[in-house]
């Protein structure tokens, strides 16, 4: 595991352009033009991963397979996780043939643990788990029902061979607010797993707190909002994260 946090600029794409969300909710969509003019731009400034999300696809009103491979193409030469309505055979061999570096299979998936099972046994370090939380309880983007108990699931997964985690709480995500540092610390305690922060980072002191939980395992963070927003240049972060 690296010595340093890494950061993965979001690129989130809806109606075939770059969003912002706020809190994961539909319809919150904020339009910041072309996802591809936005990855290069990301790229430009040093990222060495994109976060491509298929927002359509998270919340069952479409796809954007046109353009997030337009985007993978692009962008040789750097690695791309892509997430986005990844939940059964059909979307993880879409996926997978985009030719992102990672995929992660969305919260939704967890409904059907014996297929996230096969798909970890069979694809292994190329997927991610994607963890939405509200509370202790699993929330996937898009839907209002609730999923399973958060360490429940956790543990099946780590039975399973889960190799990574994306981890939201999603009433963090695009609000601005912090990351949850008390679900990051407990889901760090209950896995040896590389895990990927996600949601809520709002300011240069929260990488700088998330760096420090490198040496528990967290491997990763994604940046979305707080860029977009200007509060701070992914080079700044960039420096924070490798120190």
């Amino acid at each position: 595991m690296a010595n340093y946090l890494e950061l993965l600029p979001a690129v989130d794409v809806a109606d075939g352009r770059a969003v912002r969300l706020t809190q994961g909710k539909s319809g919150s969509d904020t339009h910041s033009g072309s996802a591809l003019e936005a990855a290069l731009a990301w790229i430009e400034a040093g990222a060495e991963w994109i976060h491509l999300v298929d927002l359509d696809a998270a919340f069952e009103r479409g796809e954007n397979r046109k353009v997030i491979q337009e985007v993978v193409s692009a962008c040789s030469g750097i690695k791309i996780q892509l997430s986005g309505g990844i939940i059964d055979d059909t979307s993880l061999k879409n996926a997978l043939d985009s030719g992102a570096t990672r995929v992660v299979l969305g919260t939704a998936a967890l409904e059907n643990l014996n297929w996230v099972g096969s798909a970890i046994e069979e694809f292994g370090d190329l997927l991610a788990i994607g963890i939405d939380v509200r509370g202790k309880t699993l929330a996937a983007r898009g839907s209002t029902k609730e999923g399973g108990e958060l360490f429940e699931v956790l543990e099946r997964l780590e039975q399973a061979g889960s190799s990574r985690y994306v981890v939201t709480d999603v009433t963090k995500d695009g609000a601005l607010e912090g990351p949850n540092f008390e679900l990051l610390s407990q889901v760090l305690a209950r896995t040896r797993k590389p895990v990927v922060a996600s949601g809520g980072i709002s300011n240069l002191e929260d990488i700088s707190a998330l760096r420090e939980l490198v040496e528990k395992g967290l491997e990763g963070a994604i940046l979305g909002k707080a860029l977009y927003a200007k509060r701070f240049t992914l080079e700044q972060a960039l420096e924070i994260a490798s120190k």
